[in-house]
Parts: C-alpha cells; sequence; structure tokens
C-alpha cells in the first residue's frame, strides 16, 4: 500500500469546447467549484464552445437533442423513467430543442444554479479567469468586441498552455 498522499490540486484549467446548453454548464460549474475550494480557475473556450461567450448567443444557448444518446436522463423531468429512451429523430422536429433547453432551464432555476451569463460573472468576480481561442475566433470571424466584456484575453494554444504551467495543475476537456 502507497502511503504517499497525491499532490494537491491548485489550479484546473478546462477546455470547453460545446457550446450548447448542456456542453457549457459541467465546465462552468467545475470552475465555480474549484473556486469555492480557493482552487485557481481557468476556462479556455475554443470551436463551439465559443458560443458561450458571444454576446449574441450567450443567452440563448440551447440543449442538444439530436445525437444526443444520454437524452434519456431528462425523461423523468417529464415523468417518464430514465430506463425509456429519447428517440432522437424527436429532436429534428420543430420546438423540441426550445422545450429541452426550458425544462433543463427550469431545473437548473430550482437548484439555483444560475444562468449562463451570471455563472460567468461568478467566476471572474472570483479571480477565476475567462479566455477566448484566438484560432476559433479567427476561424469564426469573431472580434473580442463580439465577446462577453469579462473575457480576460483571447490566447493561442501555445499561450494557453503556458497558463497552465505549474505544479498542482490539471488541464480538463468538456
Amino acid at each position: 500500500m502507497n502511503s504517499e498522499k497525491p499532490a494537491p490540486v491548485k489550479k484546473i484549467c478546462i477546455i470547453v469546447s460545446k457550446g450548447s446548453l448542456d456542453g457549457v454548464y459541467p465546465a462552468l460549474i467545475m470552475a465555480n467549484g474549484a473556486r469555492m475550494e480557493g482552487i485557481e480557475a481557468s476556462l479556455f473556450f475554443t470551436f463551439f464552445g465559443l458560443n458561450a461567450l458571444n454576446q449574441t448567443t450567450l443567452d440563448d444557448l440551447k440543449v442538444a437533442t439530436v445525437g444526443n444518446s444520454a437524452l434519456n436522463m431528462a425523461m423523468p423531468m417529464l415523468g417518464l423513467p430514465m430506463t425509456m429512451p429519447f428517440p432522437t429523430v424527436l429532436g429534428a422536429l420543430p420546438g423540441v430543442s426550445n422545450f429541452a433547453t426550458h425544462l433543463m432551464n427550469k431545473e437548473m432555476e430550482k437548484l439555483d444554479v444560475p444562468p449562463v451569463r451570471e455563472f460567468l460573472e461568478l467566476i471572474s468576480d472570483s479571480g477565476g479567469k475567462i479566455f477566448a481561442c484566438k484560432l476559433a475566433m479567427d476561424m469564426f470571424k469573431l472580434k473580442k468586441e463580439d465577446l462577453w466584456d469579462g473575457v480576460d484575453d483571447v490566447l493561442t494554444v501555445g499561450q494557453f498552455y503556458e497558463e497552465s504551467a505549474g505544479e498542482g495543475t490539471h488541464i480538463l476537456f468538456t
């Protein structure tokens, strides 16, 4: 039996690559939890994750209903068993994504989980850092002015790795 304790986590750097509501919340919850534990936290939004920083889409993120094989997790919100599969073809029908988004937002509100914009503000105000990926910004023809005002900087991947350097630092990809 190894009696050595693992080194404590001092910093968490989370790469956010998905821009759906269900793709963004895990990163926000983990970053906020880290800050509440006194752990440094940085969020690096890349590719479709930039959807959560873009001023025009930030407040209107949707739950992905097409191709989401885990949507059965939401069935209890409808009073149905979790073992009941959600037919992916239903996700393509008009209004289904909006309905699923409404259900998720309602449940998050019951649990006192803030909306995305407010969550970003909480993380930033607590000392967490929020970065956008330069390559993805260039690819999607975005400028820093298009993003939420609290974005700390637009970084290259190399700069993100520099930001992530240090003993006790962990990088997570969501």
